[in-house]
């Protein structure tokens, strides 16, 4: 490497153009940083006539994986094309080659992070991938950086653009899910098939990544439990509203004692709570450390330009690390066992909305079961319908199990006077008294 890095690019679309951009324009400042020039010397692309967002010299492109795999002079692979099976194999492929590899792939590092980790430190290479998780935000050298001394205990957060645009949008548009989508779609902010975003795996897989780096534990995407937004209605939304709390979908991981919860559910949040004041397609994380107390991260959390940023600044850590001669030594192996809280040891507040016949005596039955279950109620809202003869019963508990409220929805279900359980749903903090 003497005065120069050379980058190998795996994929020029969005976010590989992105990358293209900045290194391109910020020369001078990387040059100061690192005290060396960084140039783009291959990218491996699938059309080589295909129009491209940023401008960039035909002689570099090519079809062939070899000519930046087996290429000796590229110090680095930036590995920007995603998919699963073909990712990891040309990043496998890159180790080998003892290049170090930058990854924005989410779904790869989710699955596969553990033993890409360990391929890598065989062959002495560095693997990052900030931008994996929260684009622009810095949150996993946040995490394995500047909290590296911190117990971390808790981790809690918007991950998914997509789905925080759109509950803005119902939340305070009064837009029905539909046309909240049909809107991020039209602006780009949700793909064609929104199935990943809107049914919370695209959320469920930067949670793994959060909770594997946070925790130091072997995390699983199979281990975090996960539901979507799809089904959420304009009514729930201002229900909330009216009871002082913001619909999220949140990711939430908790690890103490060797036991871990980790889920991805819409989670009516205290309008006094930070995260409920994250609108759009902004993306926050909170991260509670047992010395430092709570910390929070805060942008934008997609974007060709701040999902490079993150790119980027890998590749000034991977040359710094080079010019240390310390490159394949970040400590990224789990420390600690790890086992799942099963359902009585998670606790939670619930919102729950009934639609039941309205008759004498049918709160008093729902009161006995709550009694039953040991559920205590927060906030209790009755709405009768004279025209249909029916009443929607909602309300928000105090703290209680998973197992109870698990226990108490299926006698519920089993009353005659049960019209529909409308919808339930986790609850955090406190809202209008």
């Amino acid at each position: 490497m003497e005065n120069k890095v050379s980058v190998g690019l795996l994929g020029l679309g969005v976010v590989g153009s992105g990358v293209v951009q900045i290194i391109n324009e910020h020369q001078e400042k990387l040059k100061h940083q690192l005290g060396v020039t960084v140039e783009v010397k291959r990218i491996l692309v699938r059309n080589l006539e295909k129009a491209r967002e940023v401008d960039v010299d035909p002689s570099l492109l090519t079809v062939n994986p070899d000519d930046v795999l087996n290429d000796s002079e590229i110090d680095v692979v930036i590995e920007v094309m995603g998919g699963i099976d073909t990712a990891k194999d040309y990043i496998l492929q890159a180790f080998a080659a003892k290049k170090h590899v930058i990854s924005a792939n989410k779904d790869l590092v989710a699955l596969h992070g553990p033993e890409l980790h360990a391929e890598a430190e065989k062959n002495k290479c560095d693997f990052f991938y900030e931008a994996s998780v929260a684009g622009g935000i810095p949150i996993l050298r946040g995490i394995t950086d500047g909290l590296s001394s911190d117990r971390i205990e808790r981790v809690m957060g918007i991950v998914n653009g997509t789905t925080n645009y759109i509950l803005t949008k119902m939340a305070e548009e009064g837009a029905t899910y539909e046309a909240a989508l049909k809107q991020a779609q039209e602006l780009g902010f949700a793909e064609a098939d929104p199935t990943a975003d809107v049914e919370g795996l695209d959320a469920a897989r930067k949670m793994a990544i959060l909770a594997r780096l946070a925790f130091s534990a072997p995390v699983d995407l199979d281990d975090v439990k996960v539901s979507g937004i799809s089904n959420i209605t304009a009514e729930d939304i201002q229900n909330g509203n009216e009871l002082g709390y913001t619909m999220k979908l949140i990711g939430y991981a908790d690890f103490k004692n060797g036991e871990l919860e980790t889920h991805v559910l819409p989670t009516f949040l205290s309008n006094e709570h930070p995260l409920a004041a994250v609108k759009n397609e902004y993306n926050a994380v909170y991260v509670h450390g047992k010395a430092v107390g709570e910390t929070m991260f805060y942008g934008p959390g997609a974007g060709s330009l701040p999902t490079a940023t993150a790119i980027v600044s890998d590749l000034v850590a991977v040359v710094k690390n080079i010019r240390l001669g310390v490159t394949g030594e970040q400590v990224v192996n789990s420390y600690y066992k790890k086992a799942l809280k099963d359902e009585s040891e998670r606790f939670s507040q619930y919102y729950l909305r009934v639609n039941v016949e309205d008759e004498t005596g049918v709160f008093s039955k729902l009161s006995n079961l709550f009694h039953e279950h040991e559920i205590s109620l927060k906030r209790i809202i009755q709405r009768p319908n004279d025209e249909k003869k029916t009443a929607e019963i909602i309300v928000i508990s105090h703290q209680t199990s998973e197992e109870n409220f698990t226990n108490l929805l299926e006698k519920i279900q089993k009353l005659d006077v049960l019209k529909e359980i409308s919808s339930y749903y986790r609850v955090e903090g406190d809202g209008n008294e």
